[in-house]
């Protein structure tokens, strides 16, 4: 049991957010340099750069943005630490809402110069459903940025939490030369190195007369006056950064890697080992010997060679053990999971066993949802589920070549099963076109780039003027005999639940007026 309590104990599982060129992806390749699991970290833009470690598909490596969520694990300073690198742009915040289910903490970059963007308060909104601990490291020092002190106050006008400078930079652009420790009570003046590269520092006291050497006295002056002022502001709270009211602030560069590493530590210390899960049956205790995991992502073809299809699982409780007897919850059925592997992005290990905490990737023949509980036989408790999001945009679709039948009907399942679209047809109809629902437009985009690329299908889209849809649980009469407003329709998604599609919230009004016994769920989660 020992053992077990310390594998868990050491396990550090976050996800990392932020609105898109913030610079998350480099930030997530520079933590993987410091536990050592890359040797040369990868810059997502410019010419020169070669396609950054944490995004994989094609579609990411050509736009330098991330559209899926990747995981990655490493160790480092005794952690076993798993990261969960989001999707940054707001189309697919669907998808990060599902990976932060799956995380126990989260880091928000926010850049220096930028401050609060559009989607670091969306974001910032599901973390704070689920008083997830939020660490906000303040990026691109290296360049010219906002006034420290107003980054911090924007956090907790725009955010509505509680910000604590757990170290201050020192200058910002060219002038950036290393962050004051406030506990340490040290500075940390970094010498540059080769970009990529780790970076060295050397630690000097606030009252060394060497620091206006090192610094300028205007410089030196500054930051002594600063720091006095913070002196003055709220303490640090511990069990407040657990609870996720007071978010520590951390400054310096990814690109540069300047105050990656300090962030690291820091942010070690100061987040939580796995925290436990509610089910059905009340929490789970992550020190449990009875191994339980949820699935919060699928993904199809990773790898070319294969056409695979893998279920992303957070194991909650206990420890999974390879070629095991397992027991899956919503389809009633023992399974083994004889390949469960650890990702470092693209690349892959299968492993024997993995602990609480930690994220594996289990080969999927289709019998898995998003959502699914997976634990020992003899258990039957469910995990709170992951909700499903109103699509807001629609289009119909079909495959140009009509020879392409089955790779169309097959690449729509697969894509719709991943969470990236949703997919409905009319009742009665075929599936030889479809009505696919999406979050945000760029996911037509990708759908329609990897059914080109995955299953080799050209596609006809047009739009639909649906704007939003209810699922039908009451129905008076036979689908077709309703009286629909204009712009609506009947479709029928791929678990056989009837739905009503709509233009403007007043069509709820009118269909419900003209159905008496119509009844319609104010949610797609039923």
């Amino acid at each position: 049991m020992s053992t077990l309590k310390e594998e868990i104990s050491r396990r550090r599982t976050f996800a990392i957010i932020s609105h898109p060129d913030a610079g998350k992806t480099t930030l997530t390749e520079k933590f993987l340099l410091y536990g050592g699991a890359i040797a040369q970290a990868g810059e997502v833009k410019g010419k020169r750069a070669k396609a950054a470690t944490s995004d994989w598909m094609e579609i990411e490596k050509q736009r330098g943005i991330s559209v899926t969520s990747s995981v990655m694990q490493f160790q480092h300073s005794g952690f076993c630490i798993n990261i969960l690198d989001t999707p940054g742009h707001q189309d697919f915040s669907e998808d990060t809402y599902r990976t932060l289910m799956a995380a126990d903490s989260a880091v928000m970059v926010i850049d220096g110069a930028k401050g609060v963007e559009p989607q670091t308060r969306k974001l910032f909104k599901v973390c704070a459903l689920r008083h997830i601990p939020i660490f906000t490291f303040i990026n691109k020092m290296d360049r010219e940025t906002r006034d420290p002190l107003e980054l911090c106050e924007e956090v907790e006008r725009e955010l509505g939490i509680d910000t604590y400078a757990v170290n201050w930079p020192i200058g910002c652009g060219k002038e950036f030369q290393g962050v004051y420790d406030r506990e340490k009570q040290r500075i940390l003046f970094f010498q540059a190195e080769e970009r990529g590269k780790k970076v060295s520092s050397a630690e000097v006291a606030l009252d060394d007369p060497a620091l206006e050497d090192m610094i300028g006295e205007a410089k030196a002056a500054a930051l002594r006056e600063e720091v006095e002022l913070l002196g003055a502001g709220r303490e640090f709270d511990l069990e407040a950064v657990r609870n996720g009211t007071l978010s520590p602030v951390f400054f310096g560069s990814a690109l540069t890697t300047f105050g990656v590493e300090p962030f690291l530590e820091e942010f070690l210390r100061m987040t939580t080992p796995p925290l436990p899960r509610v089910s059905d049956q009340g929490e789970v205790d992550v020190f449990s010997e009875d191994f339980s995991a949820f699935v919060f992502k699928i993904q199809a073809n990773m790898n070319k060679a294969h056409r695979d299809r893998l279920a992303f699982m957070r194991i909650c409780s206990g420890r999974f053990e390879r070629d095991r007897e397992y027991y899956h919850v919503q389809g009633n059925k023992k399974l083994r999971l004889s390949q469960p592997q650890q990702m470092m992005a693209a690349e892959r290990e299968i492993i024997d066993e993995a602990y609480a905490g930690d994220i594996i990737g289990v080969f999927d023949p289709g019998i898995f949802s998003i959502g699914d509980t997976v634990t020992v036989p003899g258990k039957k408790f469910k995990f709170s589920g992951i909700p499903t999001f109103e699509p807001e945009h629609f289009m119909r679709v079909s495959p140009k070549d009509t020879m392409k039948r089955k790779q169309f009907i097959k690449g729509t399942e697969q894509i719709a099963q991943e969470g990236a679209i949703q997919i409905f047809k009319l009742p009665g109809a075929g599936m030889e076109e479809v009505i696919v629902g999406v979050v945000g437009t760029l996911q037509f985009d990708v759908f329609q780039y990897r059914m080109r690329s995955e299953y080799g299908v050209e596609l006809y889209m047009s739009g639909l003027p649906y704007e939003h849809l209810r699922v039908i649980t009451s129905c008076p009469c036979k689908p077709e005999d309703l009286v629909l407003c204009t712009g609506a329709a009947i479709l029928e998604d791929f678990k056989g639940r009837l739905l009503v599609a709509f233009g403007g919230e007043w069509s709820v009004g009118f269909l419900t007026k003209h159905n008496p016994g119509l009844e319609l769920a104010e949610s797609l989660s039923v």
